[in-house]
């Protein structure tokens, strides 16, 4: 274990009952269809993915023999799976709403098929060390500056928060078991390379098929907006440029970014209504 982590780092996964609308909005982020479906269509991504994270780090549990490090690994298995079916039911409600979900997640599915397929175990671990980043910092950033939800209805702020929550309490968790079990340097930042295209592009194929289905596509104003709020000077991606980039750093480990009275800030928030369940 390294000396960044927290010394008292304890993760457990919360079962929170989020009672989300039975219709939800159709633009639930203060009437806002670009940001709305930007998360909306990172939502459709977690549930494969998140499996695939799982997957990917209970390969290598048997070669782990500290038990410090192993409750950890059960309480990133049980957070990534508490996550996933959350999503599940987020993304049902986006199918009522009459987006293709099952289209979108295809490509998604396909290409998990074929990793796990053709790729070494130790490749798909890098993979998954490299996403782990991707959302650590962009999680880093929702707790951090609550205006990326300013106008959005309150059960979704609360959602994506509690998501962002353990993001940030198990973002170490595959990297610590990959350098253990790996170490290699040159295969995460490739890996790094490949996940953030591949991110980027379900993204915006997602979001640019919820828009046309919305009769948004051609509305230049709200791309324009949208853009500006996305990748404009400390735009929502565009500010994480700085922790993006210390990944490709020889001696990163993610707990660098040392957010910890920040996470404890947002344990309290979730300590009251989340029931902690065995991972």
């Amino acid at each position: 274990m390294t000396a960044l982590q927290p010394a008292d780092l304890a993760i457990k996964p919360r079962r929170i009952d989020f009672v989300l609308p039975e219709s939800l909005p159709r633009h639930w982020h203060g009437g806002d269809p670009f940001k709305t479906h930007f998360f909306n269509s990172m939502s459709i991504l977690f549930p494969d993915g998140e499996r695939f994270f799982i997957d990917s780090v209970r390969h290598f549990r048997p070669q782990i023999d500290d038990a410090e490090q192993l409750a950890l690994i059960k309480g990133f298995i049980g957070q990534e799976g508490h996550h996933s079916r959350e999503h599940i039911e987020y993304n049902q409600r986006l199918s009522d709403l009459g987006y293709d979900v099952d289209k979108l997640m295809q490509p998604v599915k396909r290409r998990i098929r074929y990793v796990q397929k053709h790729f070494s175990p130790e490749r798909q671990l890098a993979g998954t060390v490299a996403m782990e980043h991707f959302t650590a910092i962009m999680a880093d950033s929702v707790l951090r500056e609550r205006r990326w939800f300013d106008g959005a209805i309150e059960p979704m702020q609360r959602i994506w928060r509690w998501h962002a929550l353990e993001e940030t309490e198990h973002k170490a968790v595959a990297f610590d078991v990959y350098m253990q079990v790996c170490g290699d340097r040159k295969l995460l930042r490739a890996a790094m390379r490949q996940s953030t295209f591949f991110f980027l592009k379900d993204v915006t194929l997602g979001m640019w098929h919820m828009l046309w289905h919305d009769g948004e596509l051609t509305n230049l104003r709200m791309w324009r907006k949208g853009l500006a709020w996305l990748w404009g000077r400390g735009g929502f991606l565009s500010s994480l440029w700085g922790v993006y980039r210390d990944f490709y750093h020889e001696d990163f480990h993610p707990w660098q970014h040392d957010n910890q009275q920040l996470m404890r800030e947002y344990q309290r928030e979730f300590e009251a209504d989340g029931v902690i369940s065995p991972a």
